[in-house]
């Protein structure tokens, strides 16, 4: 039975949301909160238990998130400034050549964007994609596609990139499994927007790299490959194999419980991201002739861009912890539960329609997290399955890129494209992403 007045509470609290946004552009994290004392206030609950519970929120929330999101910052920020995306990336493409450097990309795309941001990472590497037209005179969306489609996946479904971090504590989601469904969906969805959206997509619409003195990429002594990639490896290795360790899929007398114990603990993602920076730092920067200085000066440039996503995320917290103890969560949960409406098409739904609305990826992820983990609290759902749910949230929220979307612009205008050719390229290649990874999701939800 839907209670009309926490129903209005929290469709006026995401209206409210939207409007500080859209209209009168208010920074999201002052919104998100302005939009939780709505809720708080409108559904009946007493101003002192308002003030606890964003109190609550914002606490629970950030104790994991600001030190994942923090140390995964500094980690990618010291692989940018050692030229190991560039390294990598030269490294693929000499591998498959040039009938096939669209793969490269996409696969170069994929795993830069683990450990570096979206935007740095499209900057730091488009000069190769520049190159690649030149040399083969072929439309540059043949090679820019593959690299955005492999960006964009893994920035929002694979941690440590903030987004999915964010989503997986507001949803309580173990890391682990969202890195191993993040991969499942991600390689096919890859493909499909990637390289074959990309050959289709370079036969209606040709662009050439634009005549800048700046293309050329200055020769520089890379990191070797190899290393590259073991680096990104070790902190998704040891969460990942913290989390199979502790599964049901291995078997108690297969492995010691001390053995599990020291494994949960390197696992765990603090500890595995600590260890993972101390290697950077040594093997990425001292050995490499930086000296202490810039080691520090990089690492706390890094933390700009991520206190802003924390900040984001507690406010999240906020919401979704304002949707608990109102009972507005549990009430919903039993109303979706009765007219057959799944957690995963929910969460899928409501981050779709944040995304469209006001066009940031990550305000879209925080915003629909927090309003669908208090469904969470009747729904027994296993540790896959919550996984699943936080892949079906960041793909809604990848979901038809736009005007609104800085992200919009920013590939428009490194790509030289029109805002109608934008449309016709980035914004389909959005949306075929979130609609493909969405089908896989579904799919995979009815064997876990």
């Amino acid at each position: 039975m839907l209670d009309f007045n926490l129903v209005l509470a929290v469709l006026g609290g995401v209206a409210i949301l939207l409007i500080l946004i859209l209209r009168f552009k208010i920074q999201a994290f002052i919104s998100l909160l302005i939009a939780s004392v709505f809720v708080g206030v409108f559904s009946g609950m007493p101003p002192k238990e308002i003030i606890t519970t964003m109190q609550q929120g914002m606490g629970g929330t950030l104790g994991f998130v600001a030190l994942v999101v923090g140390l995964g910052a500094i980690f990618g920020s010291i692989l940018e400034q050692s030229g190991g995306a560039e390294a990598l990336a030269n490294y693929l493409l000499s591998k498959f050549g040039d009938k096939r450097a669209s793969w490269a990309l996409m696969l170069t795309g994929f795993l830069v964007a683990i450990p570096v941001f979206f935007d740095v990472a499209f900057i730091i590497l488009i000069p190769l994609v520049y190159s690649l037209q030149r040399r083969t005179k072929k439309s540059l969306l043949l090679y820019a596609i593959p690299l955005l489609a492999g960006l964009a996946i893994t920035h929002s479904f694979i941690p440590p990139t903030p987004g999915p971090v964010a989503v997986s504590d507001i949803l309580k989601a173990d890391l682990g499994w969202v890195i191993l469904f993040g991969f499942i969906v991600g390689v096919p969805t890859a493909v499909v927007c990637g390289p074959i959206f990309a050959n289709y997509i370079a036969n209606k619409i040709h662009i050439e790299a634009p005549k800048l003195s700046s293309d050329t990429t200055e020769i520089q002594n890379y990191p070797a490959v190899r290393l590259i990639i073991m680096i990104i490896g070790i902190p998704i290795v040891l969460i990942v194999a913290n989390t199979l360790l502790n599964s049901p899929l291995i078997g108690e007398d297969l492995v010691s419980q001390n053995v599990k114990d020291w494994i949960g603990m390197i696992g765990n993602p603090f500890i595995a991201l600590i260890i993972a920076n101390l290697i950077a730092w040594y093997v990425l920067g001292i050995k490499r002739g930086l000296s202490k200085d810039e080691l520090l000066k990089i690492a706390t440039n890094s933390m700009a861009p991520a206190g802003l996503i924390i900040l984001l995320t507690g406010a999240g917290g906020v919401f979704k912890q304002m949707l608990v103890n109102t009972g507005t969560g549990e009430m919903l949960a039993n109303y979706f539960s009765t007219i057959g409406i799944g957690v995963l098409f929910f969460g899928f739904f409501i981050a779709v329609l944040v995304r469209i609305l006001q066009g940031s990826a990550t305000v879209a992820m925080i915003t629909a997290a927090g309003v669908t983990a208090p469904l969470l609290i009747r729904a027994d759902l296993s540790e896959p399955s919550k996984a699943l749910l936080v892949i079906a949230v960041a793909s809604g929220a990848s979901i038809m890129s736009h005007v609104n979307d800085s992200g919009f612009w920013l590939v428009g205008k490194y790509l030289g494209l029109t805002e109608k050719q934008t449309f016709k390229s980035w914004t389909v290649m959005t949306t075929i992403l979130a609609l493909t990874s969405f089908t896989i999701i579904t799919i995979l939800s009815l064997l876990v």
